[in-house]
């Protein structure tokens, strides 16, 4: 790693520049299957790489996108033009990153409770993946909430399978987004969501420290702290905001960066809102930025259709999230901004 201490630390800094944030396009083949088959489009490799090329594509999206994360698929595909996707990025000034982890398995002995799967094999895979161009990586771990659960086990191990992901790609000169997602699917309170949420970013970064992370050249994607969906008490934005910050000061040290919000699930407008609001409280140890997928890509998706005609305004609705969150990075969102051209 100490050979590329300094590019970590820069990579992790560009990431987290002023008023820009991290388009998470990495949805795995079964994943984008969803979103195709919400806009009755059959999902192909020619239809996945048609809908990405849409978005890489976008006039002026650059200003408020500082990195990609790609699905392996995409970061070996090509845009119409012929030039490799990890290249059109980064002569927009876009960084390239990639999706390692092989995804969430039922946990051995606790089979309701989820582990993410991708170690093995993961050094030499860094290498080919540094080769095509990434130079930041995500590993997402899920931690469901239940009257039971999660139990330490659980998120023992996820937490040690976190911090081994980031000490390979650390090694390899890349750029590790340690994503402990605590999933918003349940009935919990927002206090019970806090409280797991704290437990979890405690022994994240216990395990991040025992195997030699350099903090300073990573990212940490977080949920933010919220009610379950099926919780009848939803909190307002204000009180996500008091409360996700909470959470953050006590568990994450200074030396991270930057934290780039996961939207997991929100609407796009709501995950836009609660940023800001977050900003809007003035400087925090690290900055406050997104790394949305659905919350940036919805509106866009739904405008595309599949159709060439429609691209577009598929772009124009993807240029106005992008936009959007740039603004909420900075704490300068308002709604009003919705309606605006």
């Amino acid at each position: 790693m100490a050979m590329y201490e300094q590019a970590l630390i820069d990579t992790a800094k560009a990431l987290v520049a002023p008023g820009k944030g991290v388009l998470a396009a990495d949805e795995s083949t079964g994943t984008i299957k969803k979103r195709l088959d919400s806009i009755n489009v059959e999902s192909t490799e020619a239809t996945r790489q048609a809908y990405r090329n849409l978005l890489f594509t976008t006039e002026g999206a650059e200003q408020f996108i500082s990195g990609v994360i790609l699905f392996e698929e995409t970061l070996f595909q090509n845009a119409d033009d012929g030039t490799s996707f990890a290249r059109l990025l980064a002569d927009k000034g876009v960084i390239p990153g990639i999706k390692v982890d092989k995804g969430a398995k039922p946990l051995a002995g606790s089979p309701e409770e989820k582990v993410t799967e991708g170690l093995d094999g993961l050094r030499d895979r860094l290498g080919e993946y540094r080769e095509a161009g990434a130079r930041f990586a995500k590993w997402r771990a899920v931690i469901d909430i239940a009257d039971d659960r999660p139990s330490d086990y659980c998120i023992h191990v996820n937490a040690h399978a976190l911090a081994r992901y980031a000490a390979l790609c650390q090694e390899a000169g890349i750029v590790p987004i340690v994503e402990p997602e605590v999933l918003m699917d349940g009935a919990n309170s927002i206090e019970r969501c806090e409280a797991v949420t704290d437990r979890v970013l405690d022994r994240v970064f216990d395990e991040l420290k025992t195997q030699r992370v350099l903090l300073e050249g990573m990212l940490l994607k977080p949920n933010m702290v919220i009610a379950g969906k099926q919780c009848p008490q939803q909190a307002g934005v204000e009180e996500v905001a008091d409360a996700t910050l909470r959470c953050l000061r006590r568990r994450v040290p200074a030396a991270v960066p930057g934290i780039v919000f996961l939207s997991g699930g929100q609407s796009d407008e709501v995950a836009t809102a609660h940023l800001d609001a977050m900003n809007k409280r003035g400087p925090q140890p690290w900055v406050l930025s997104f790394s949305y997928g659905r919350a940036l890509q919805a509106p866009a998706l739904a405008a595309w259709r599949g159709e060439p005609d429609n691209i577009p305004a598929a772009q124009q609705a993807y240029y106005k999230r992008a936009r959007n969150n740039g603004a909420a990075a900075e704490g300068r969102y308002s709604p009003d901004m919705e309606d605006a051209a």
